[in-house]
């Protein structure tokens, strides 16, 4: 086994040949978005140094960013202790995570008891029709 397959090993993936992936915004600490790896794209990821996730929907590779021009520089990689999450910590070019036009995928905030409701918390940055045309 080469030392290049030994940390790739090491993360538990799912019956897919997946792990869950979280992007966490350097210095804010903000929680970006939740996304999947398979062990290609983790690979990408460390070879370009900007996140790389599996698209469950379009069945390949994507570059965060490759269309609307929001890439993610990653600057750490953690394995949490179960070693079947990552954690990336990045630098999100533009401030726009979320295909959305917001900063963060988790915008909206549950407000009340059963019968409450959720609001969105984070304006929109950017019209989405702008960023994908």
């Amino acid at each position: 086994m080469s030392a290049n397959a030994k940390w790739l090993n090491k993360v538990k993936w799912d019956e897919h040949g997946l792990v869950p992936v979280i992007a966490q915004e350097v210095g804010s600490n903000d929680v970006l978005m939740f996304a999947w790896m398979n062990r290609e794209a983790l690979q990408k990821t460390v070879e370009l140094g900007e996140a790389v996730y599996w698209s469950r929907s379009r069945k390949k590779l994507w570059h965060k960013g490759e269309e609307s021009g929001h890439t993610q520089k990653v600057h750490e990689i953690r394995l949490d202790c179960d070693e079947d999450v990552v954690l990336l910590k990045v630098e999100q070019t533009g401030g726009i995570a979320c295909h959305t036009g917001r900063h963060s995928c988790f915008f909206q905030k549950f407000d009340g008891g059963a019968g409450g409701e959720w609001q969105a918390t984070e304006p929109v940055l950017k019209d989405p029709e702008s960023i994908y045309k």
